[in-house]
This record gives structure tokens, sequence and C-alpha cells, in this order.
């Protein structure tokens, strides 16, 4: 099994940028879904972009065309590279394992499998 722990997060004014690295251990982050997902004090966890084990990416809307994700298999690593970073970017990103090769935002938690999660590293933006 694979034990994940992120880093990177921190404190930006509005239009900066943070890249998030997820550190991966056990096991090949290629041979997951892999995702990032963020969440504030008092909603639930959803996904802000992820990774098939193809290779193919999937984006929130409100993130396409800021953020990118991308996978670093010389030290084995998960990235999430925000650019134009906005307050409403504010909060814990967790990076997640599924051993499945496609997965969705939607059923990432609740269905199949149960992913593995890091401890999130948190994101603050302030304008």
């Amino acid at each position: 099994q694979v034990d994940l722990v992120e880093s990177g997060g921190g404190s930006v004014q509005a239009g900066g940028s943070l890249r998030l690295s997820c550190a991966a251990s056990g096991s090949s982050v290629r041979d997951y879904c892999m995702a990032w997902f963020r969440q504030v004090p008092g909603k639930e966890r959803e996904g802000v972009a992820r990774i098939g084990q193809d290779g193919r990416t999937v984006y929130e809307e409100t993130v396409k065309g800021r953020f990118t994700i991308s996978r670093n298999s010389a030290d084995n690593t998960l990235l999430l590279q925000m650019n134009n970073l906005t307050p409403e970017d504010t909060g814990m990103y967790y990076c997640g394992a599924k051993p499945v090769p496609y997965c969705t935002f939607g059923t990432f938690a609740s269905t199949g499998s149960p992913p593995i999660w890091g401890q999130g590293t948190q994101v603050t933006v302030s304008s």
C-alpha cells in the first residue's frame, strides 16, 4: 500500500503561485488513479484535479487553465502547479490514491476500494 505525504502549501496573495507535492512511498504513483482534493471547514472534500493510470487528466471547472496536475516518476511524486490563485482556492489540500486505472471525483471516496489519503497541506490565498 502506498503512503502519501503532501508539502508545498503556504500563504500567498491573489494572483500568486504555489506548487504542491505529494511524495509517495511503498508503491509507484503510476499504479493508482491519483487526485488532489480541497476541503474548507464545514464543507465536504471536493475534487480539484485527477490523473489516471494512463496519464489522462481532468480538472474541476474553476481551476481549468490555472492548475496543472502531473506525476514525476523519477522521485515518485504527484504535483499540482497552481497559478493565478484566488481567495476561493483557500483550503486544506489532500493528495489521494485509488488502486484503479480510472476514477471520478464523485466516486473517489464513496465506491470501490477506499482511497489512501495524505495528511494534507494548507493553502491560504489573501485578496
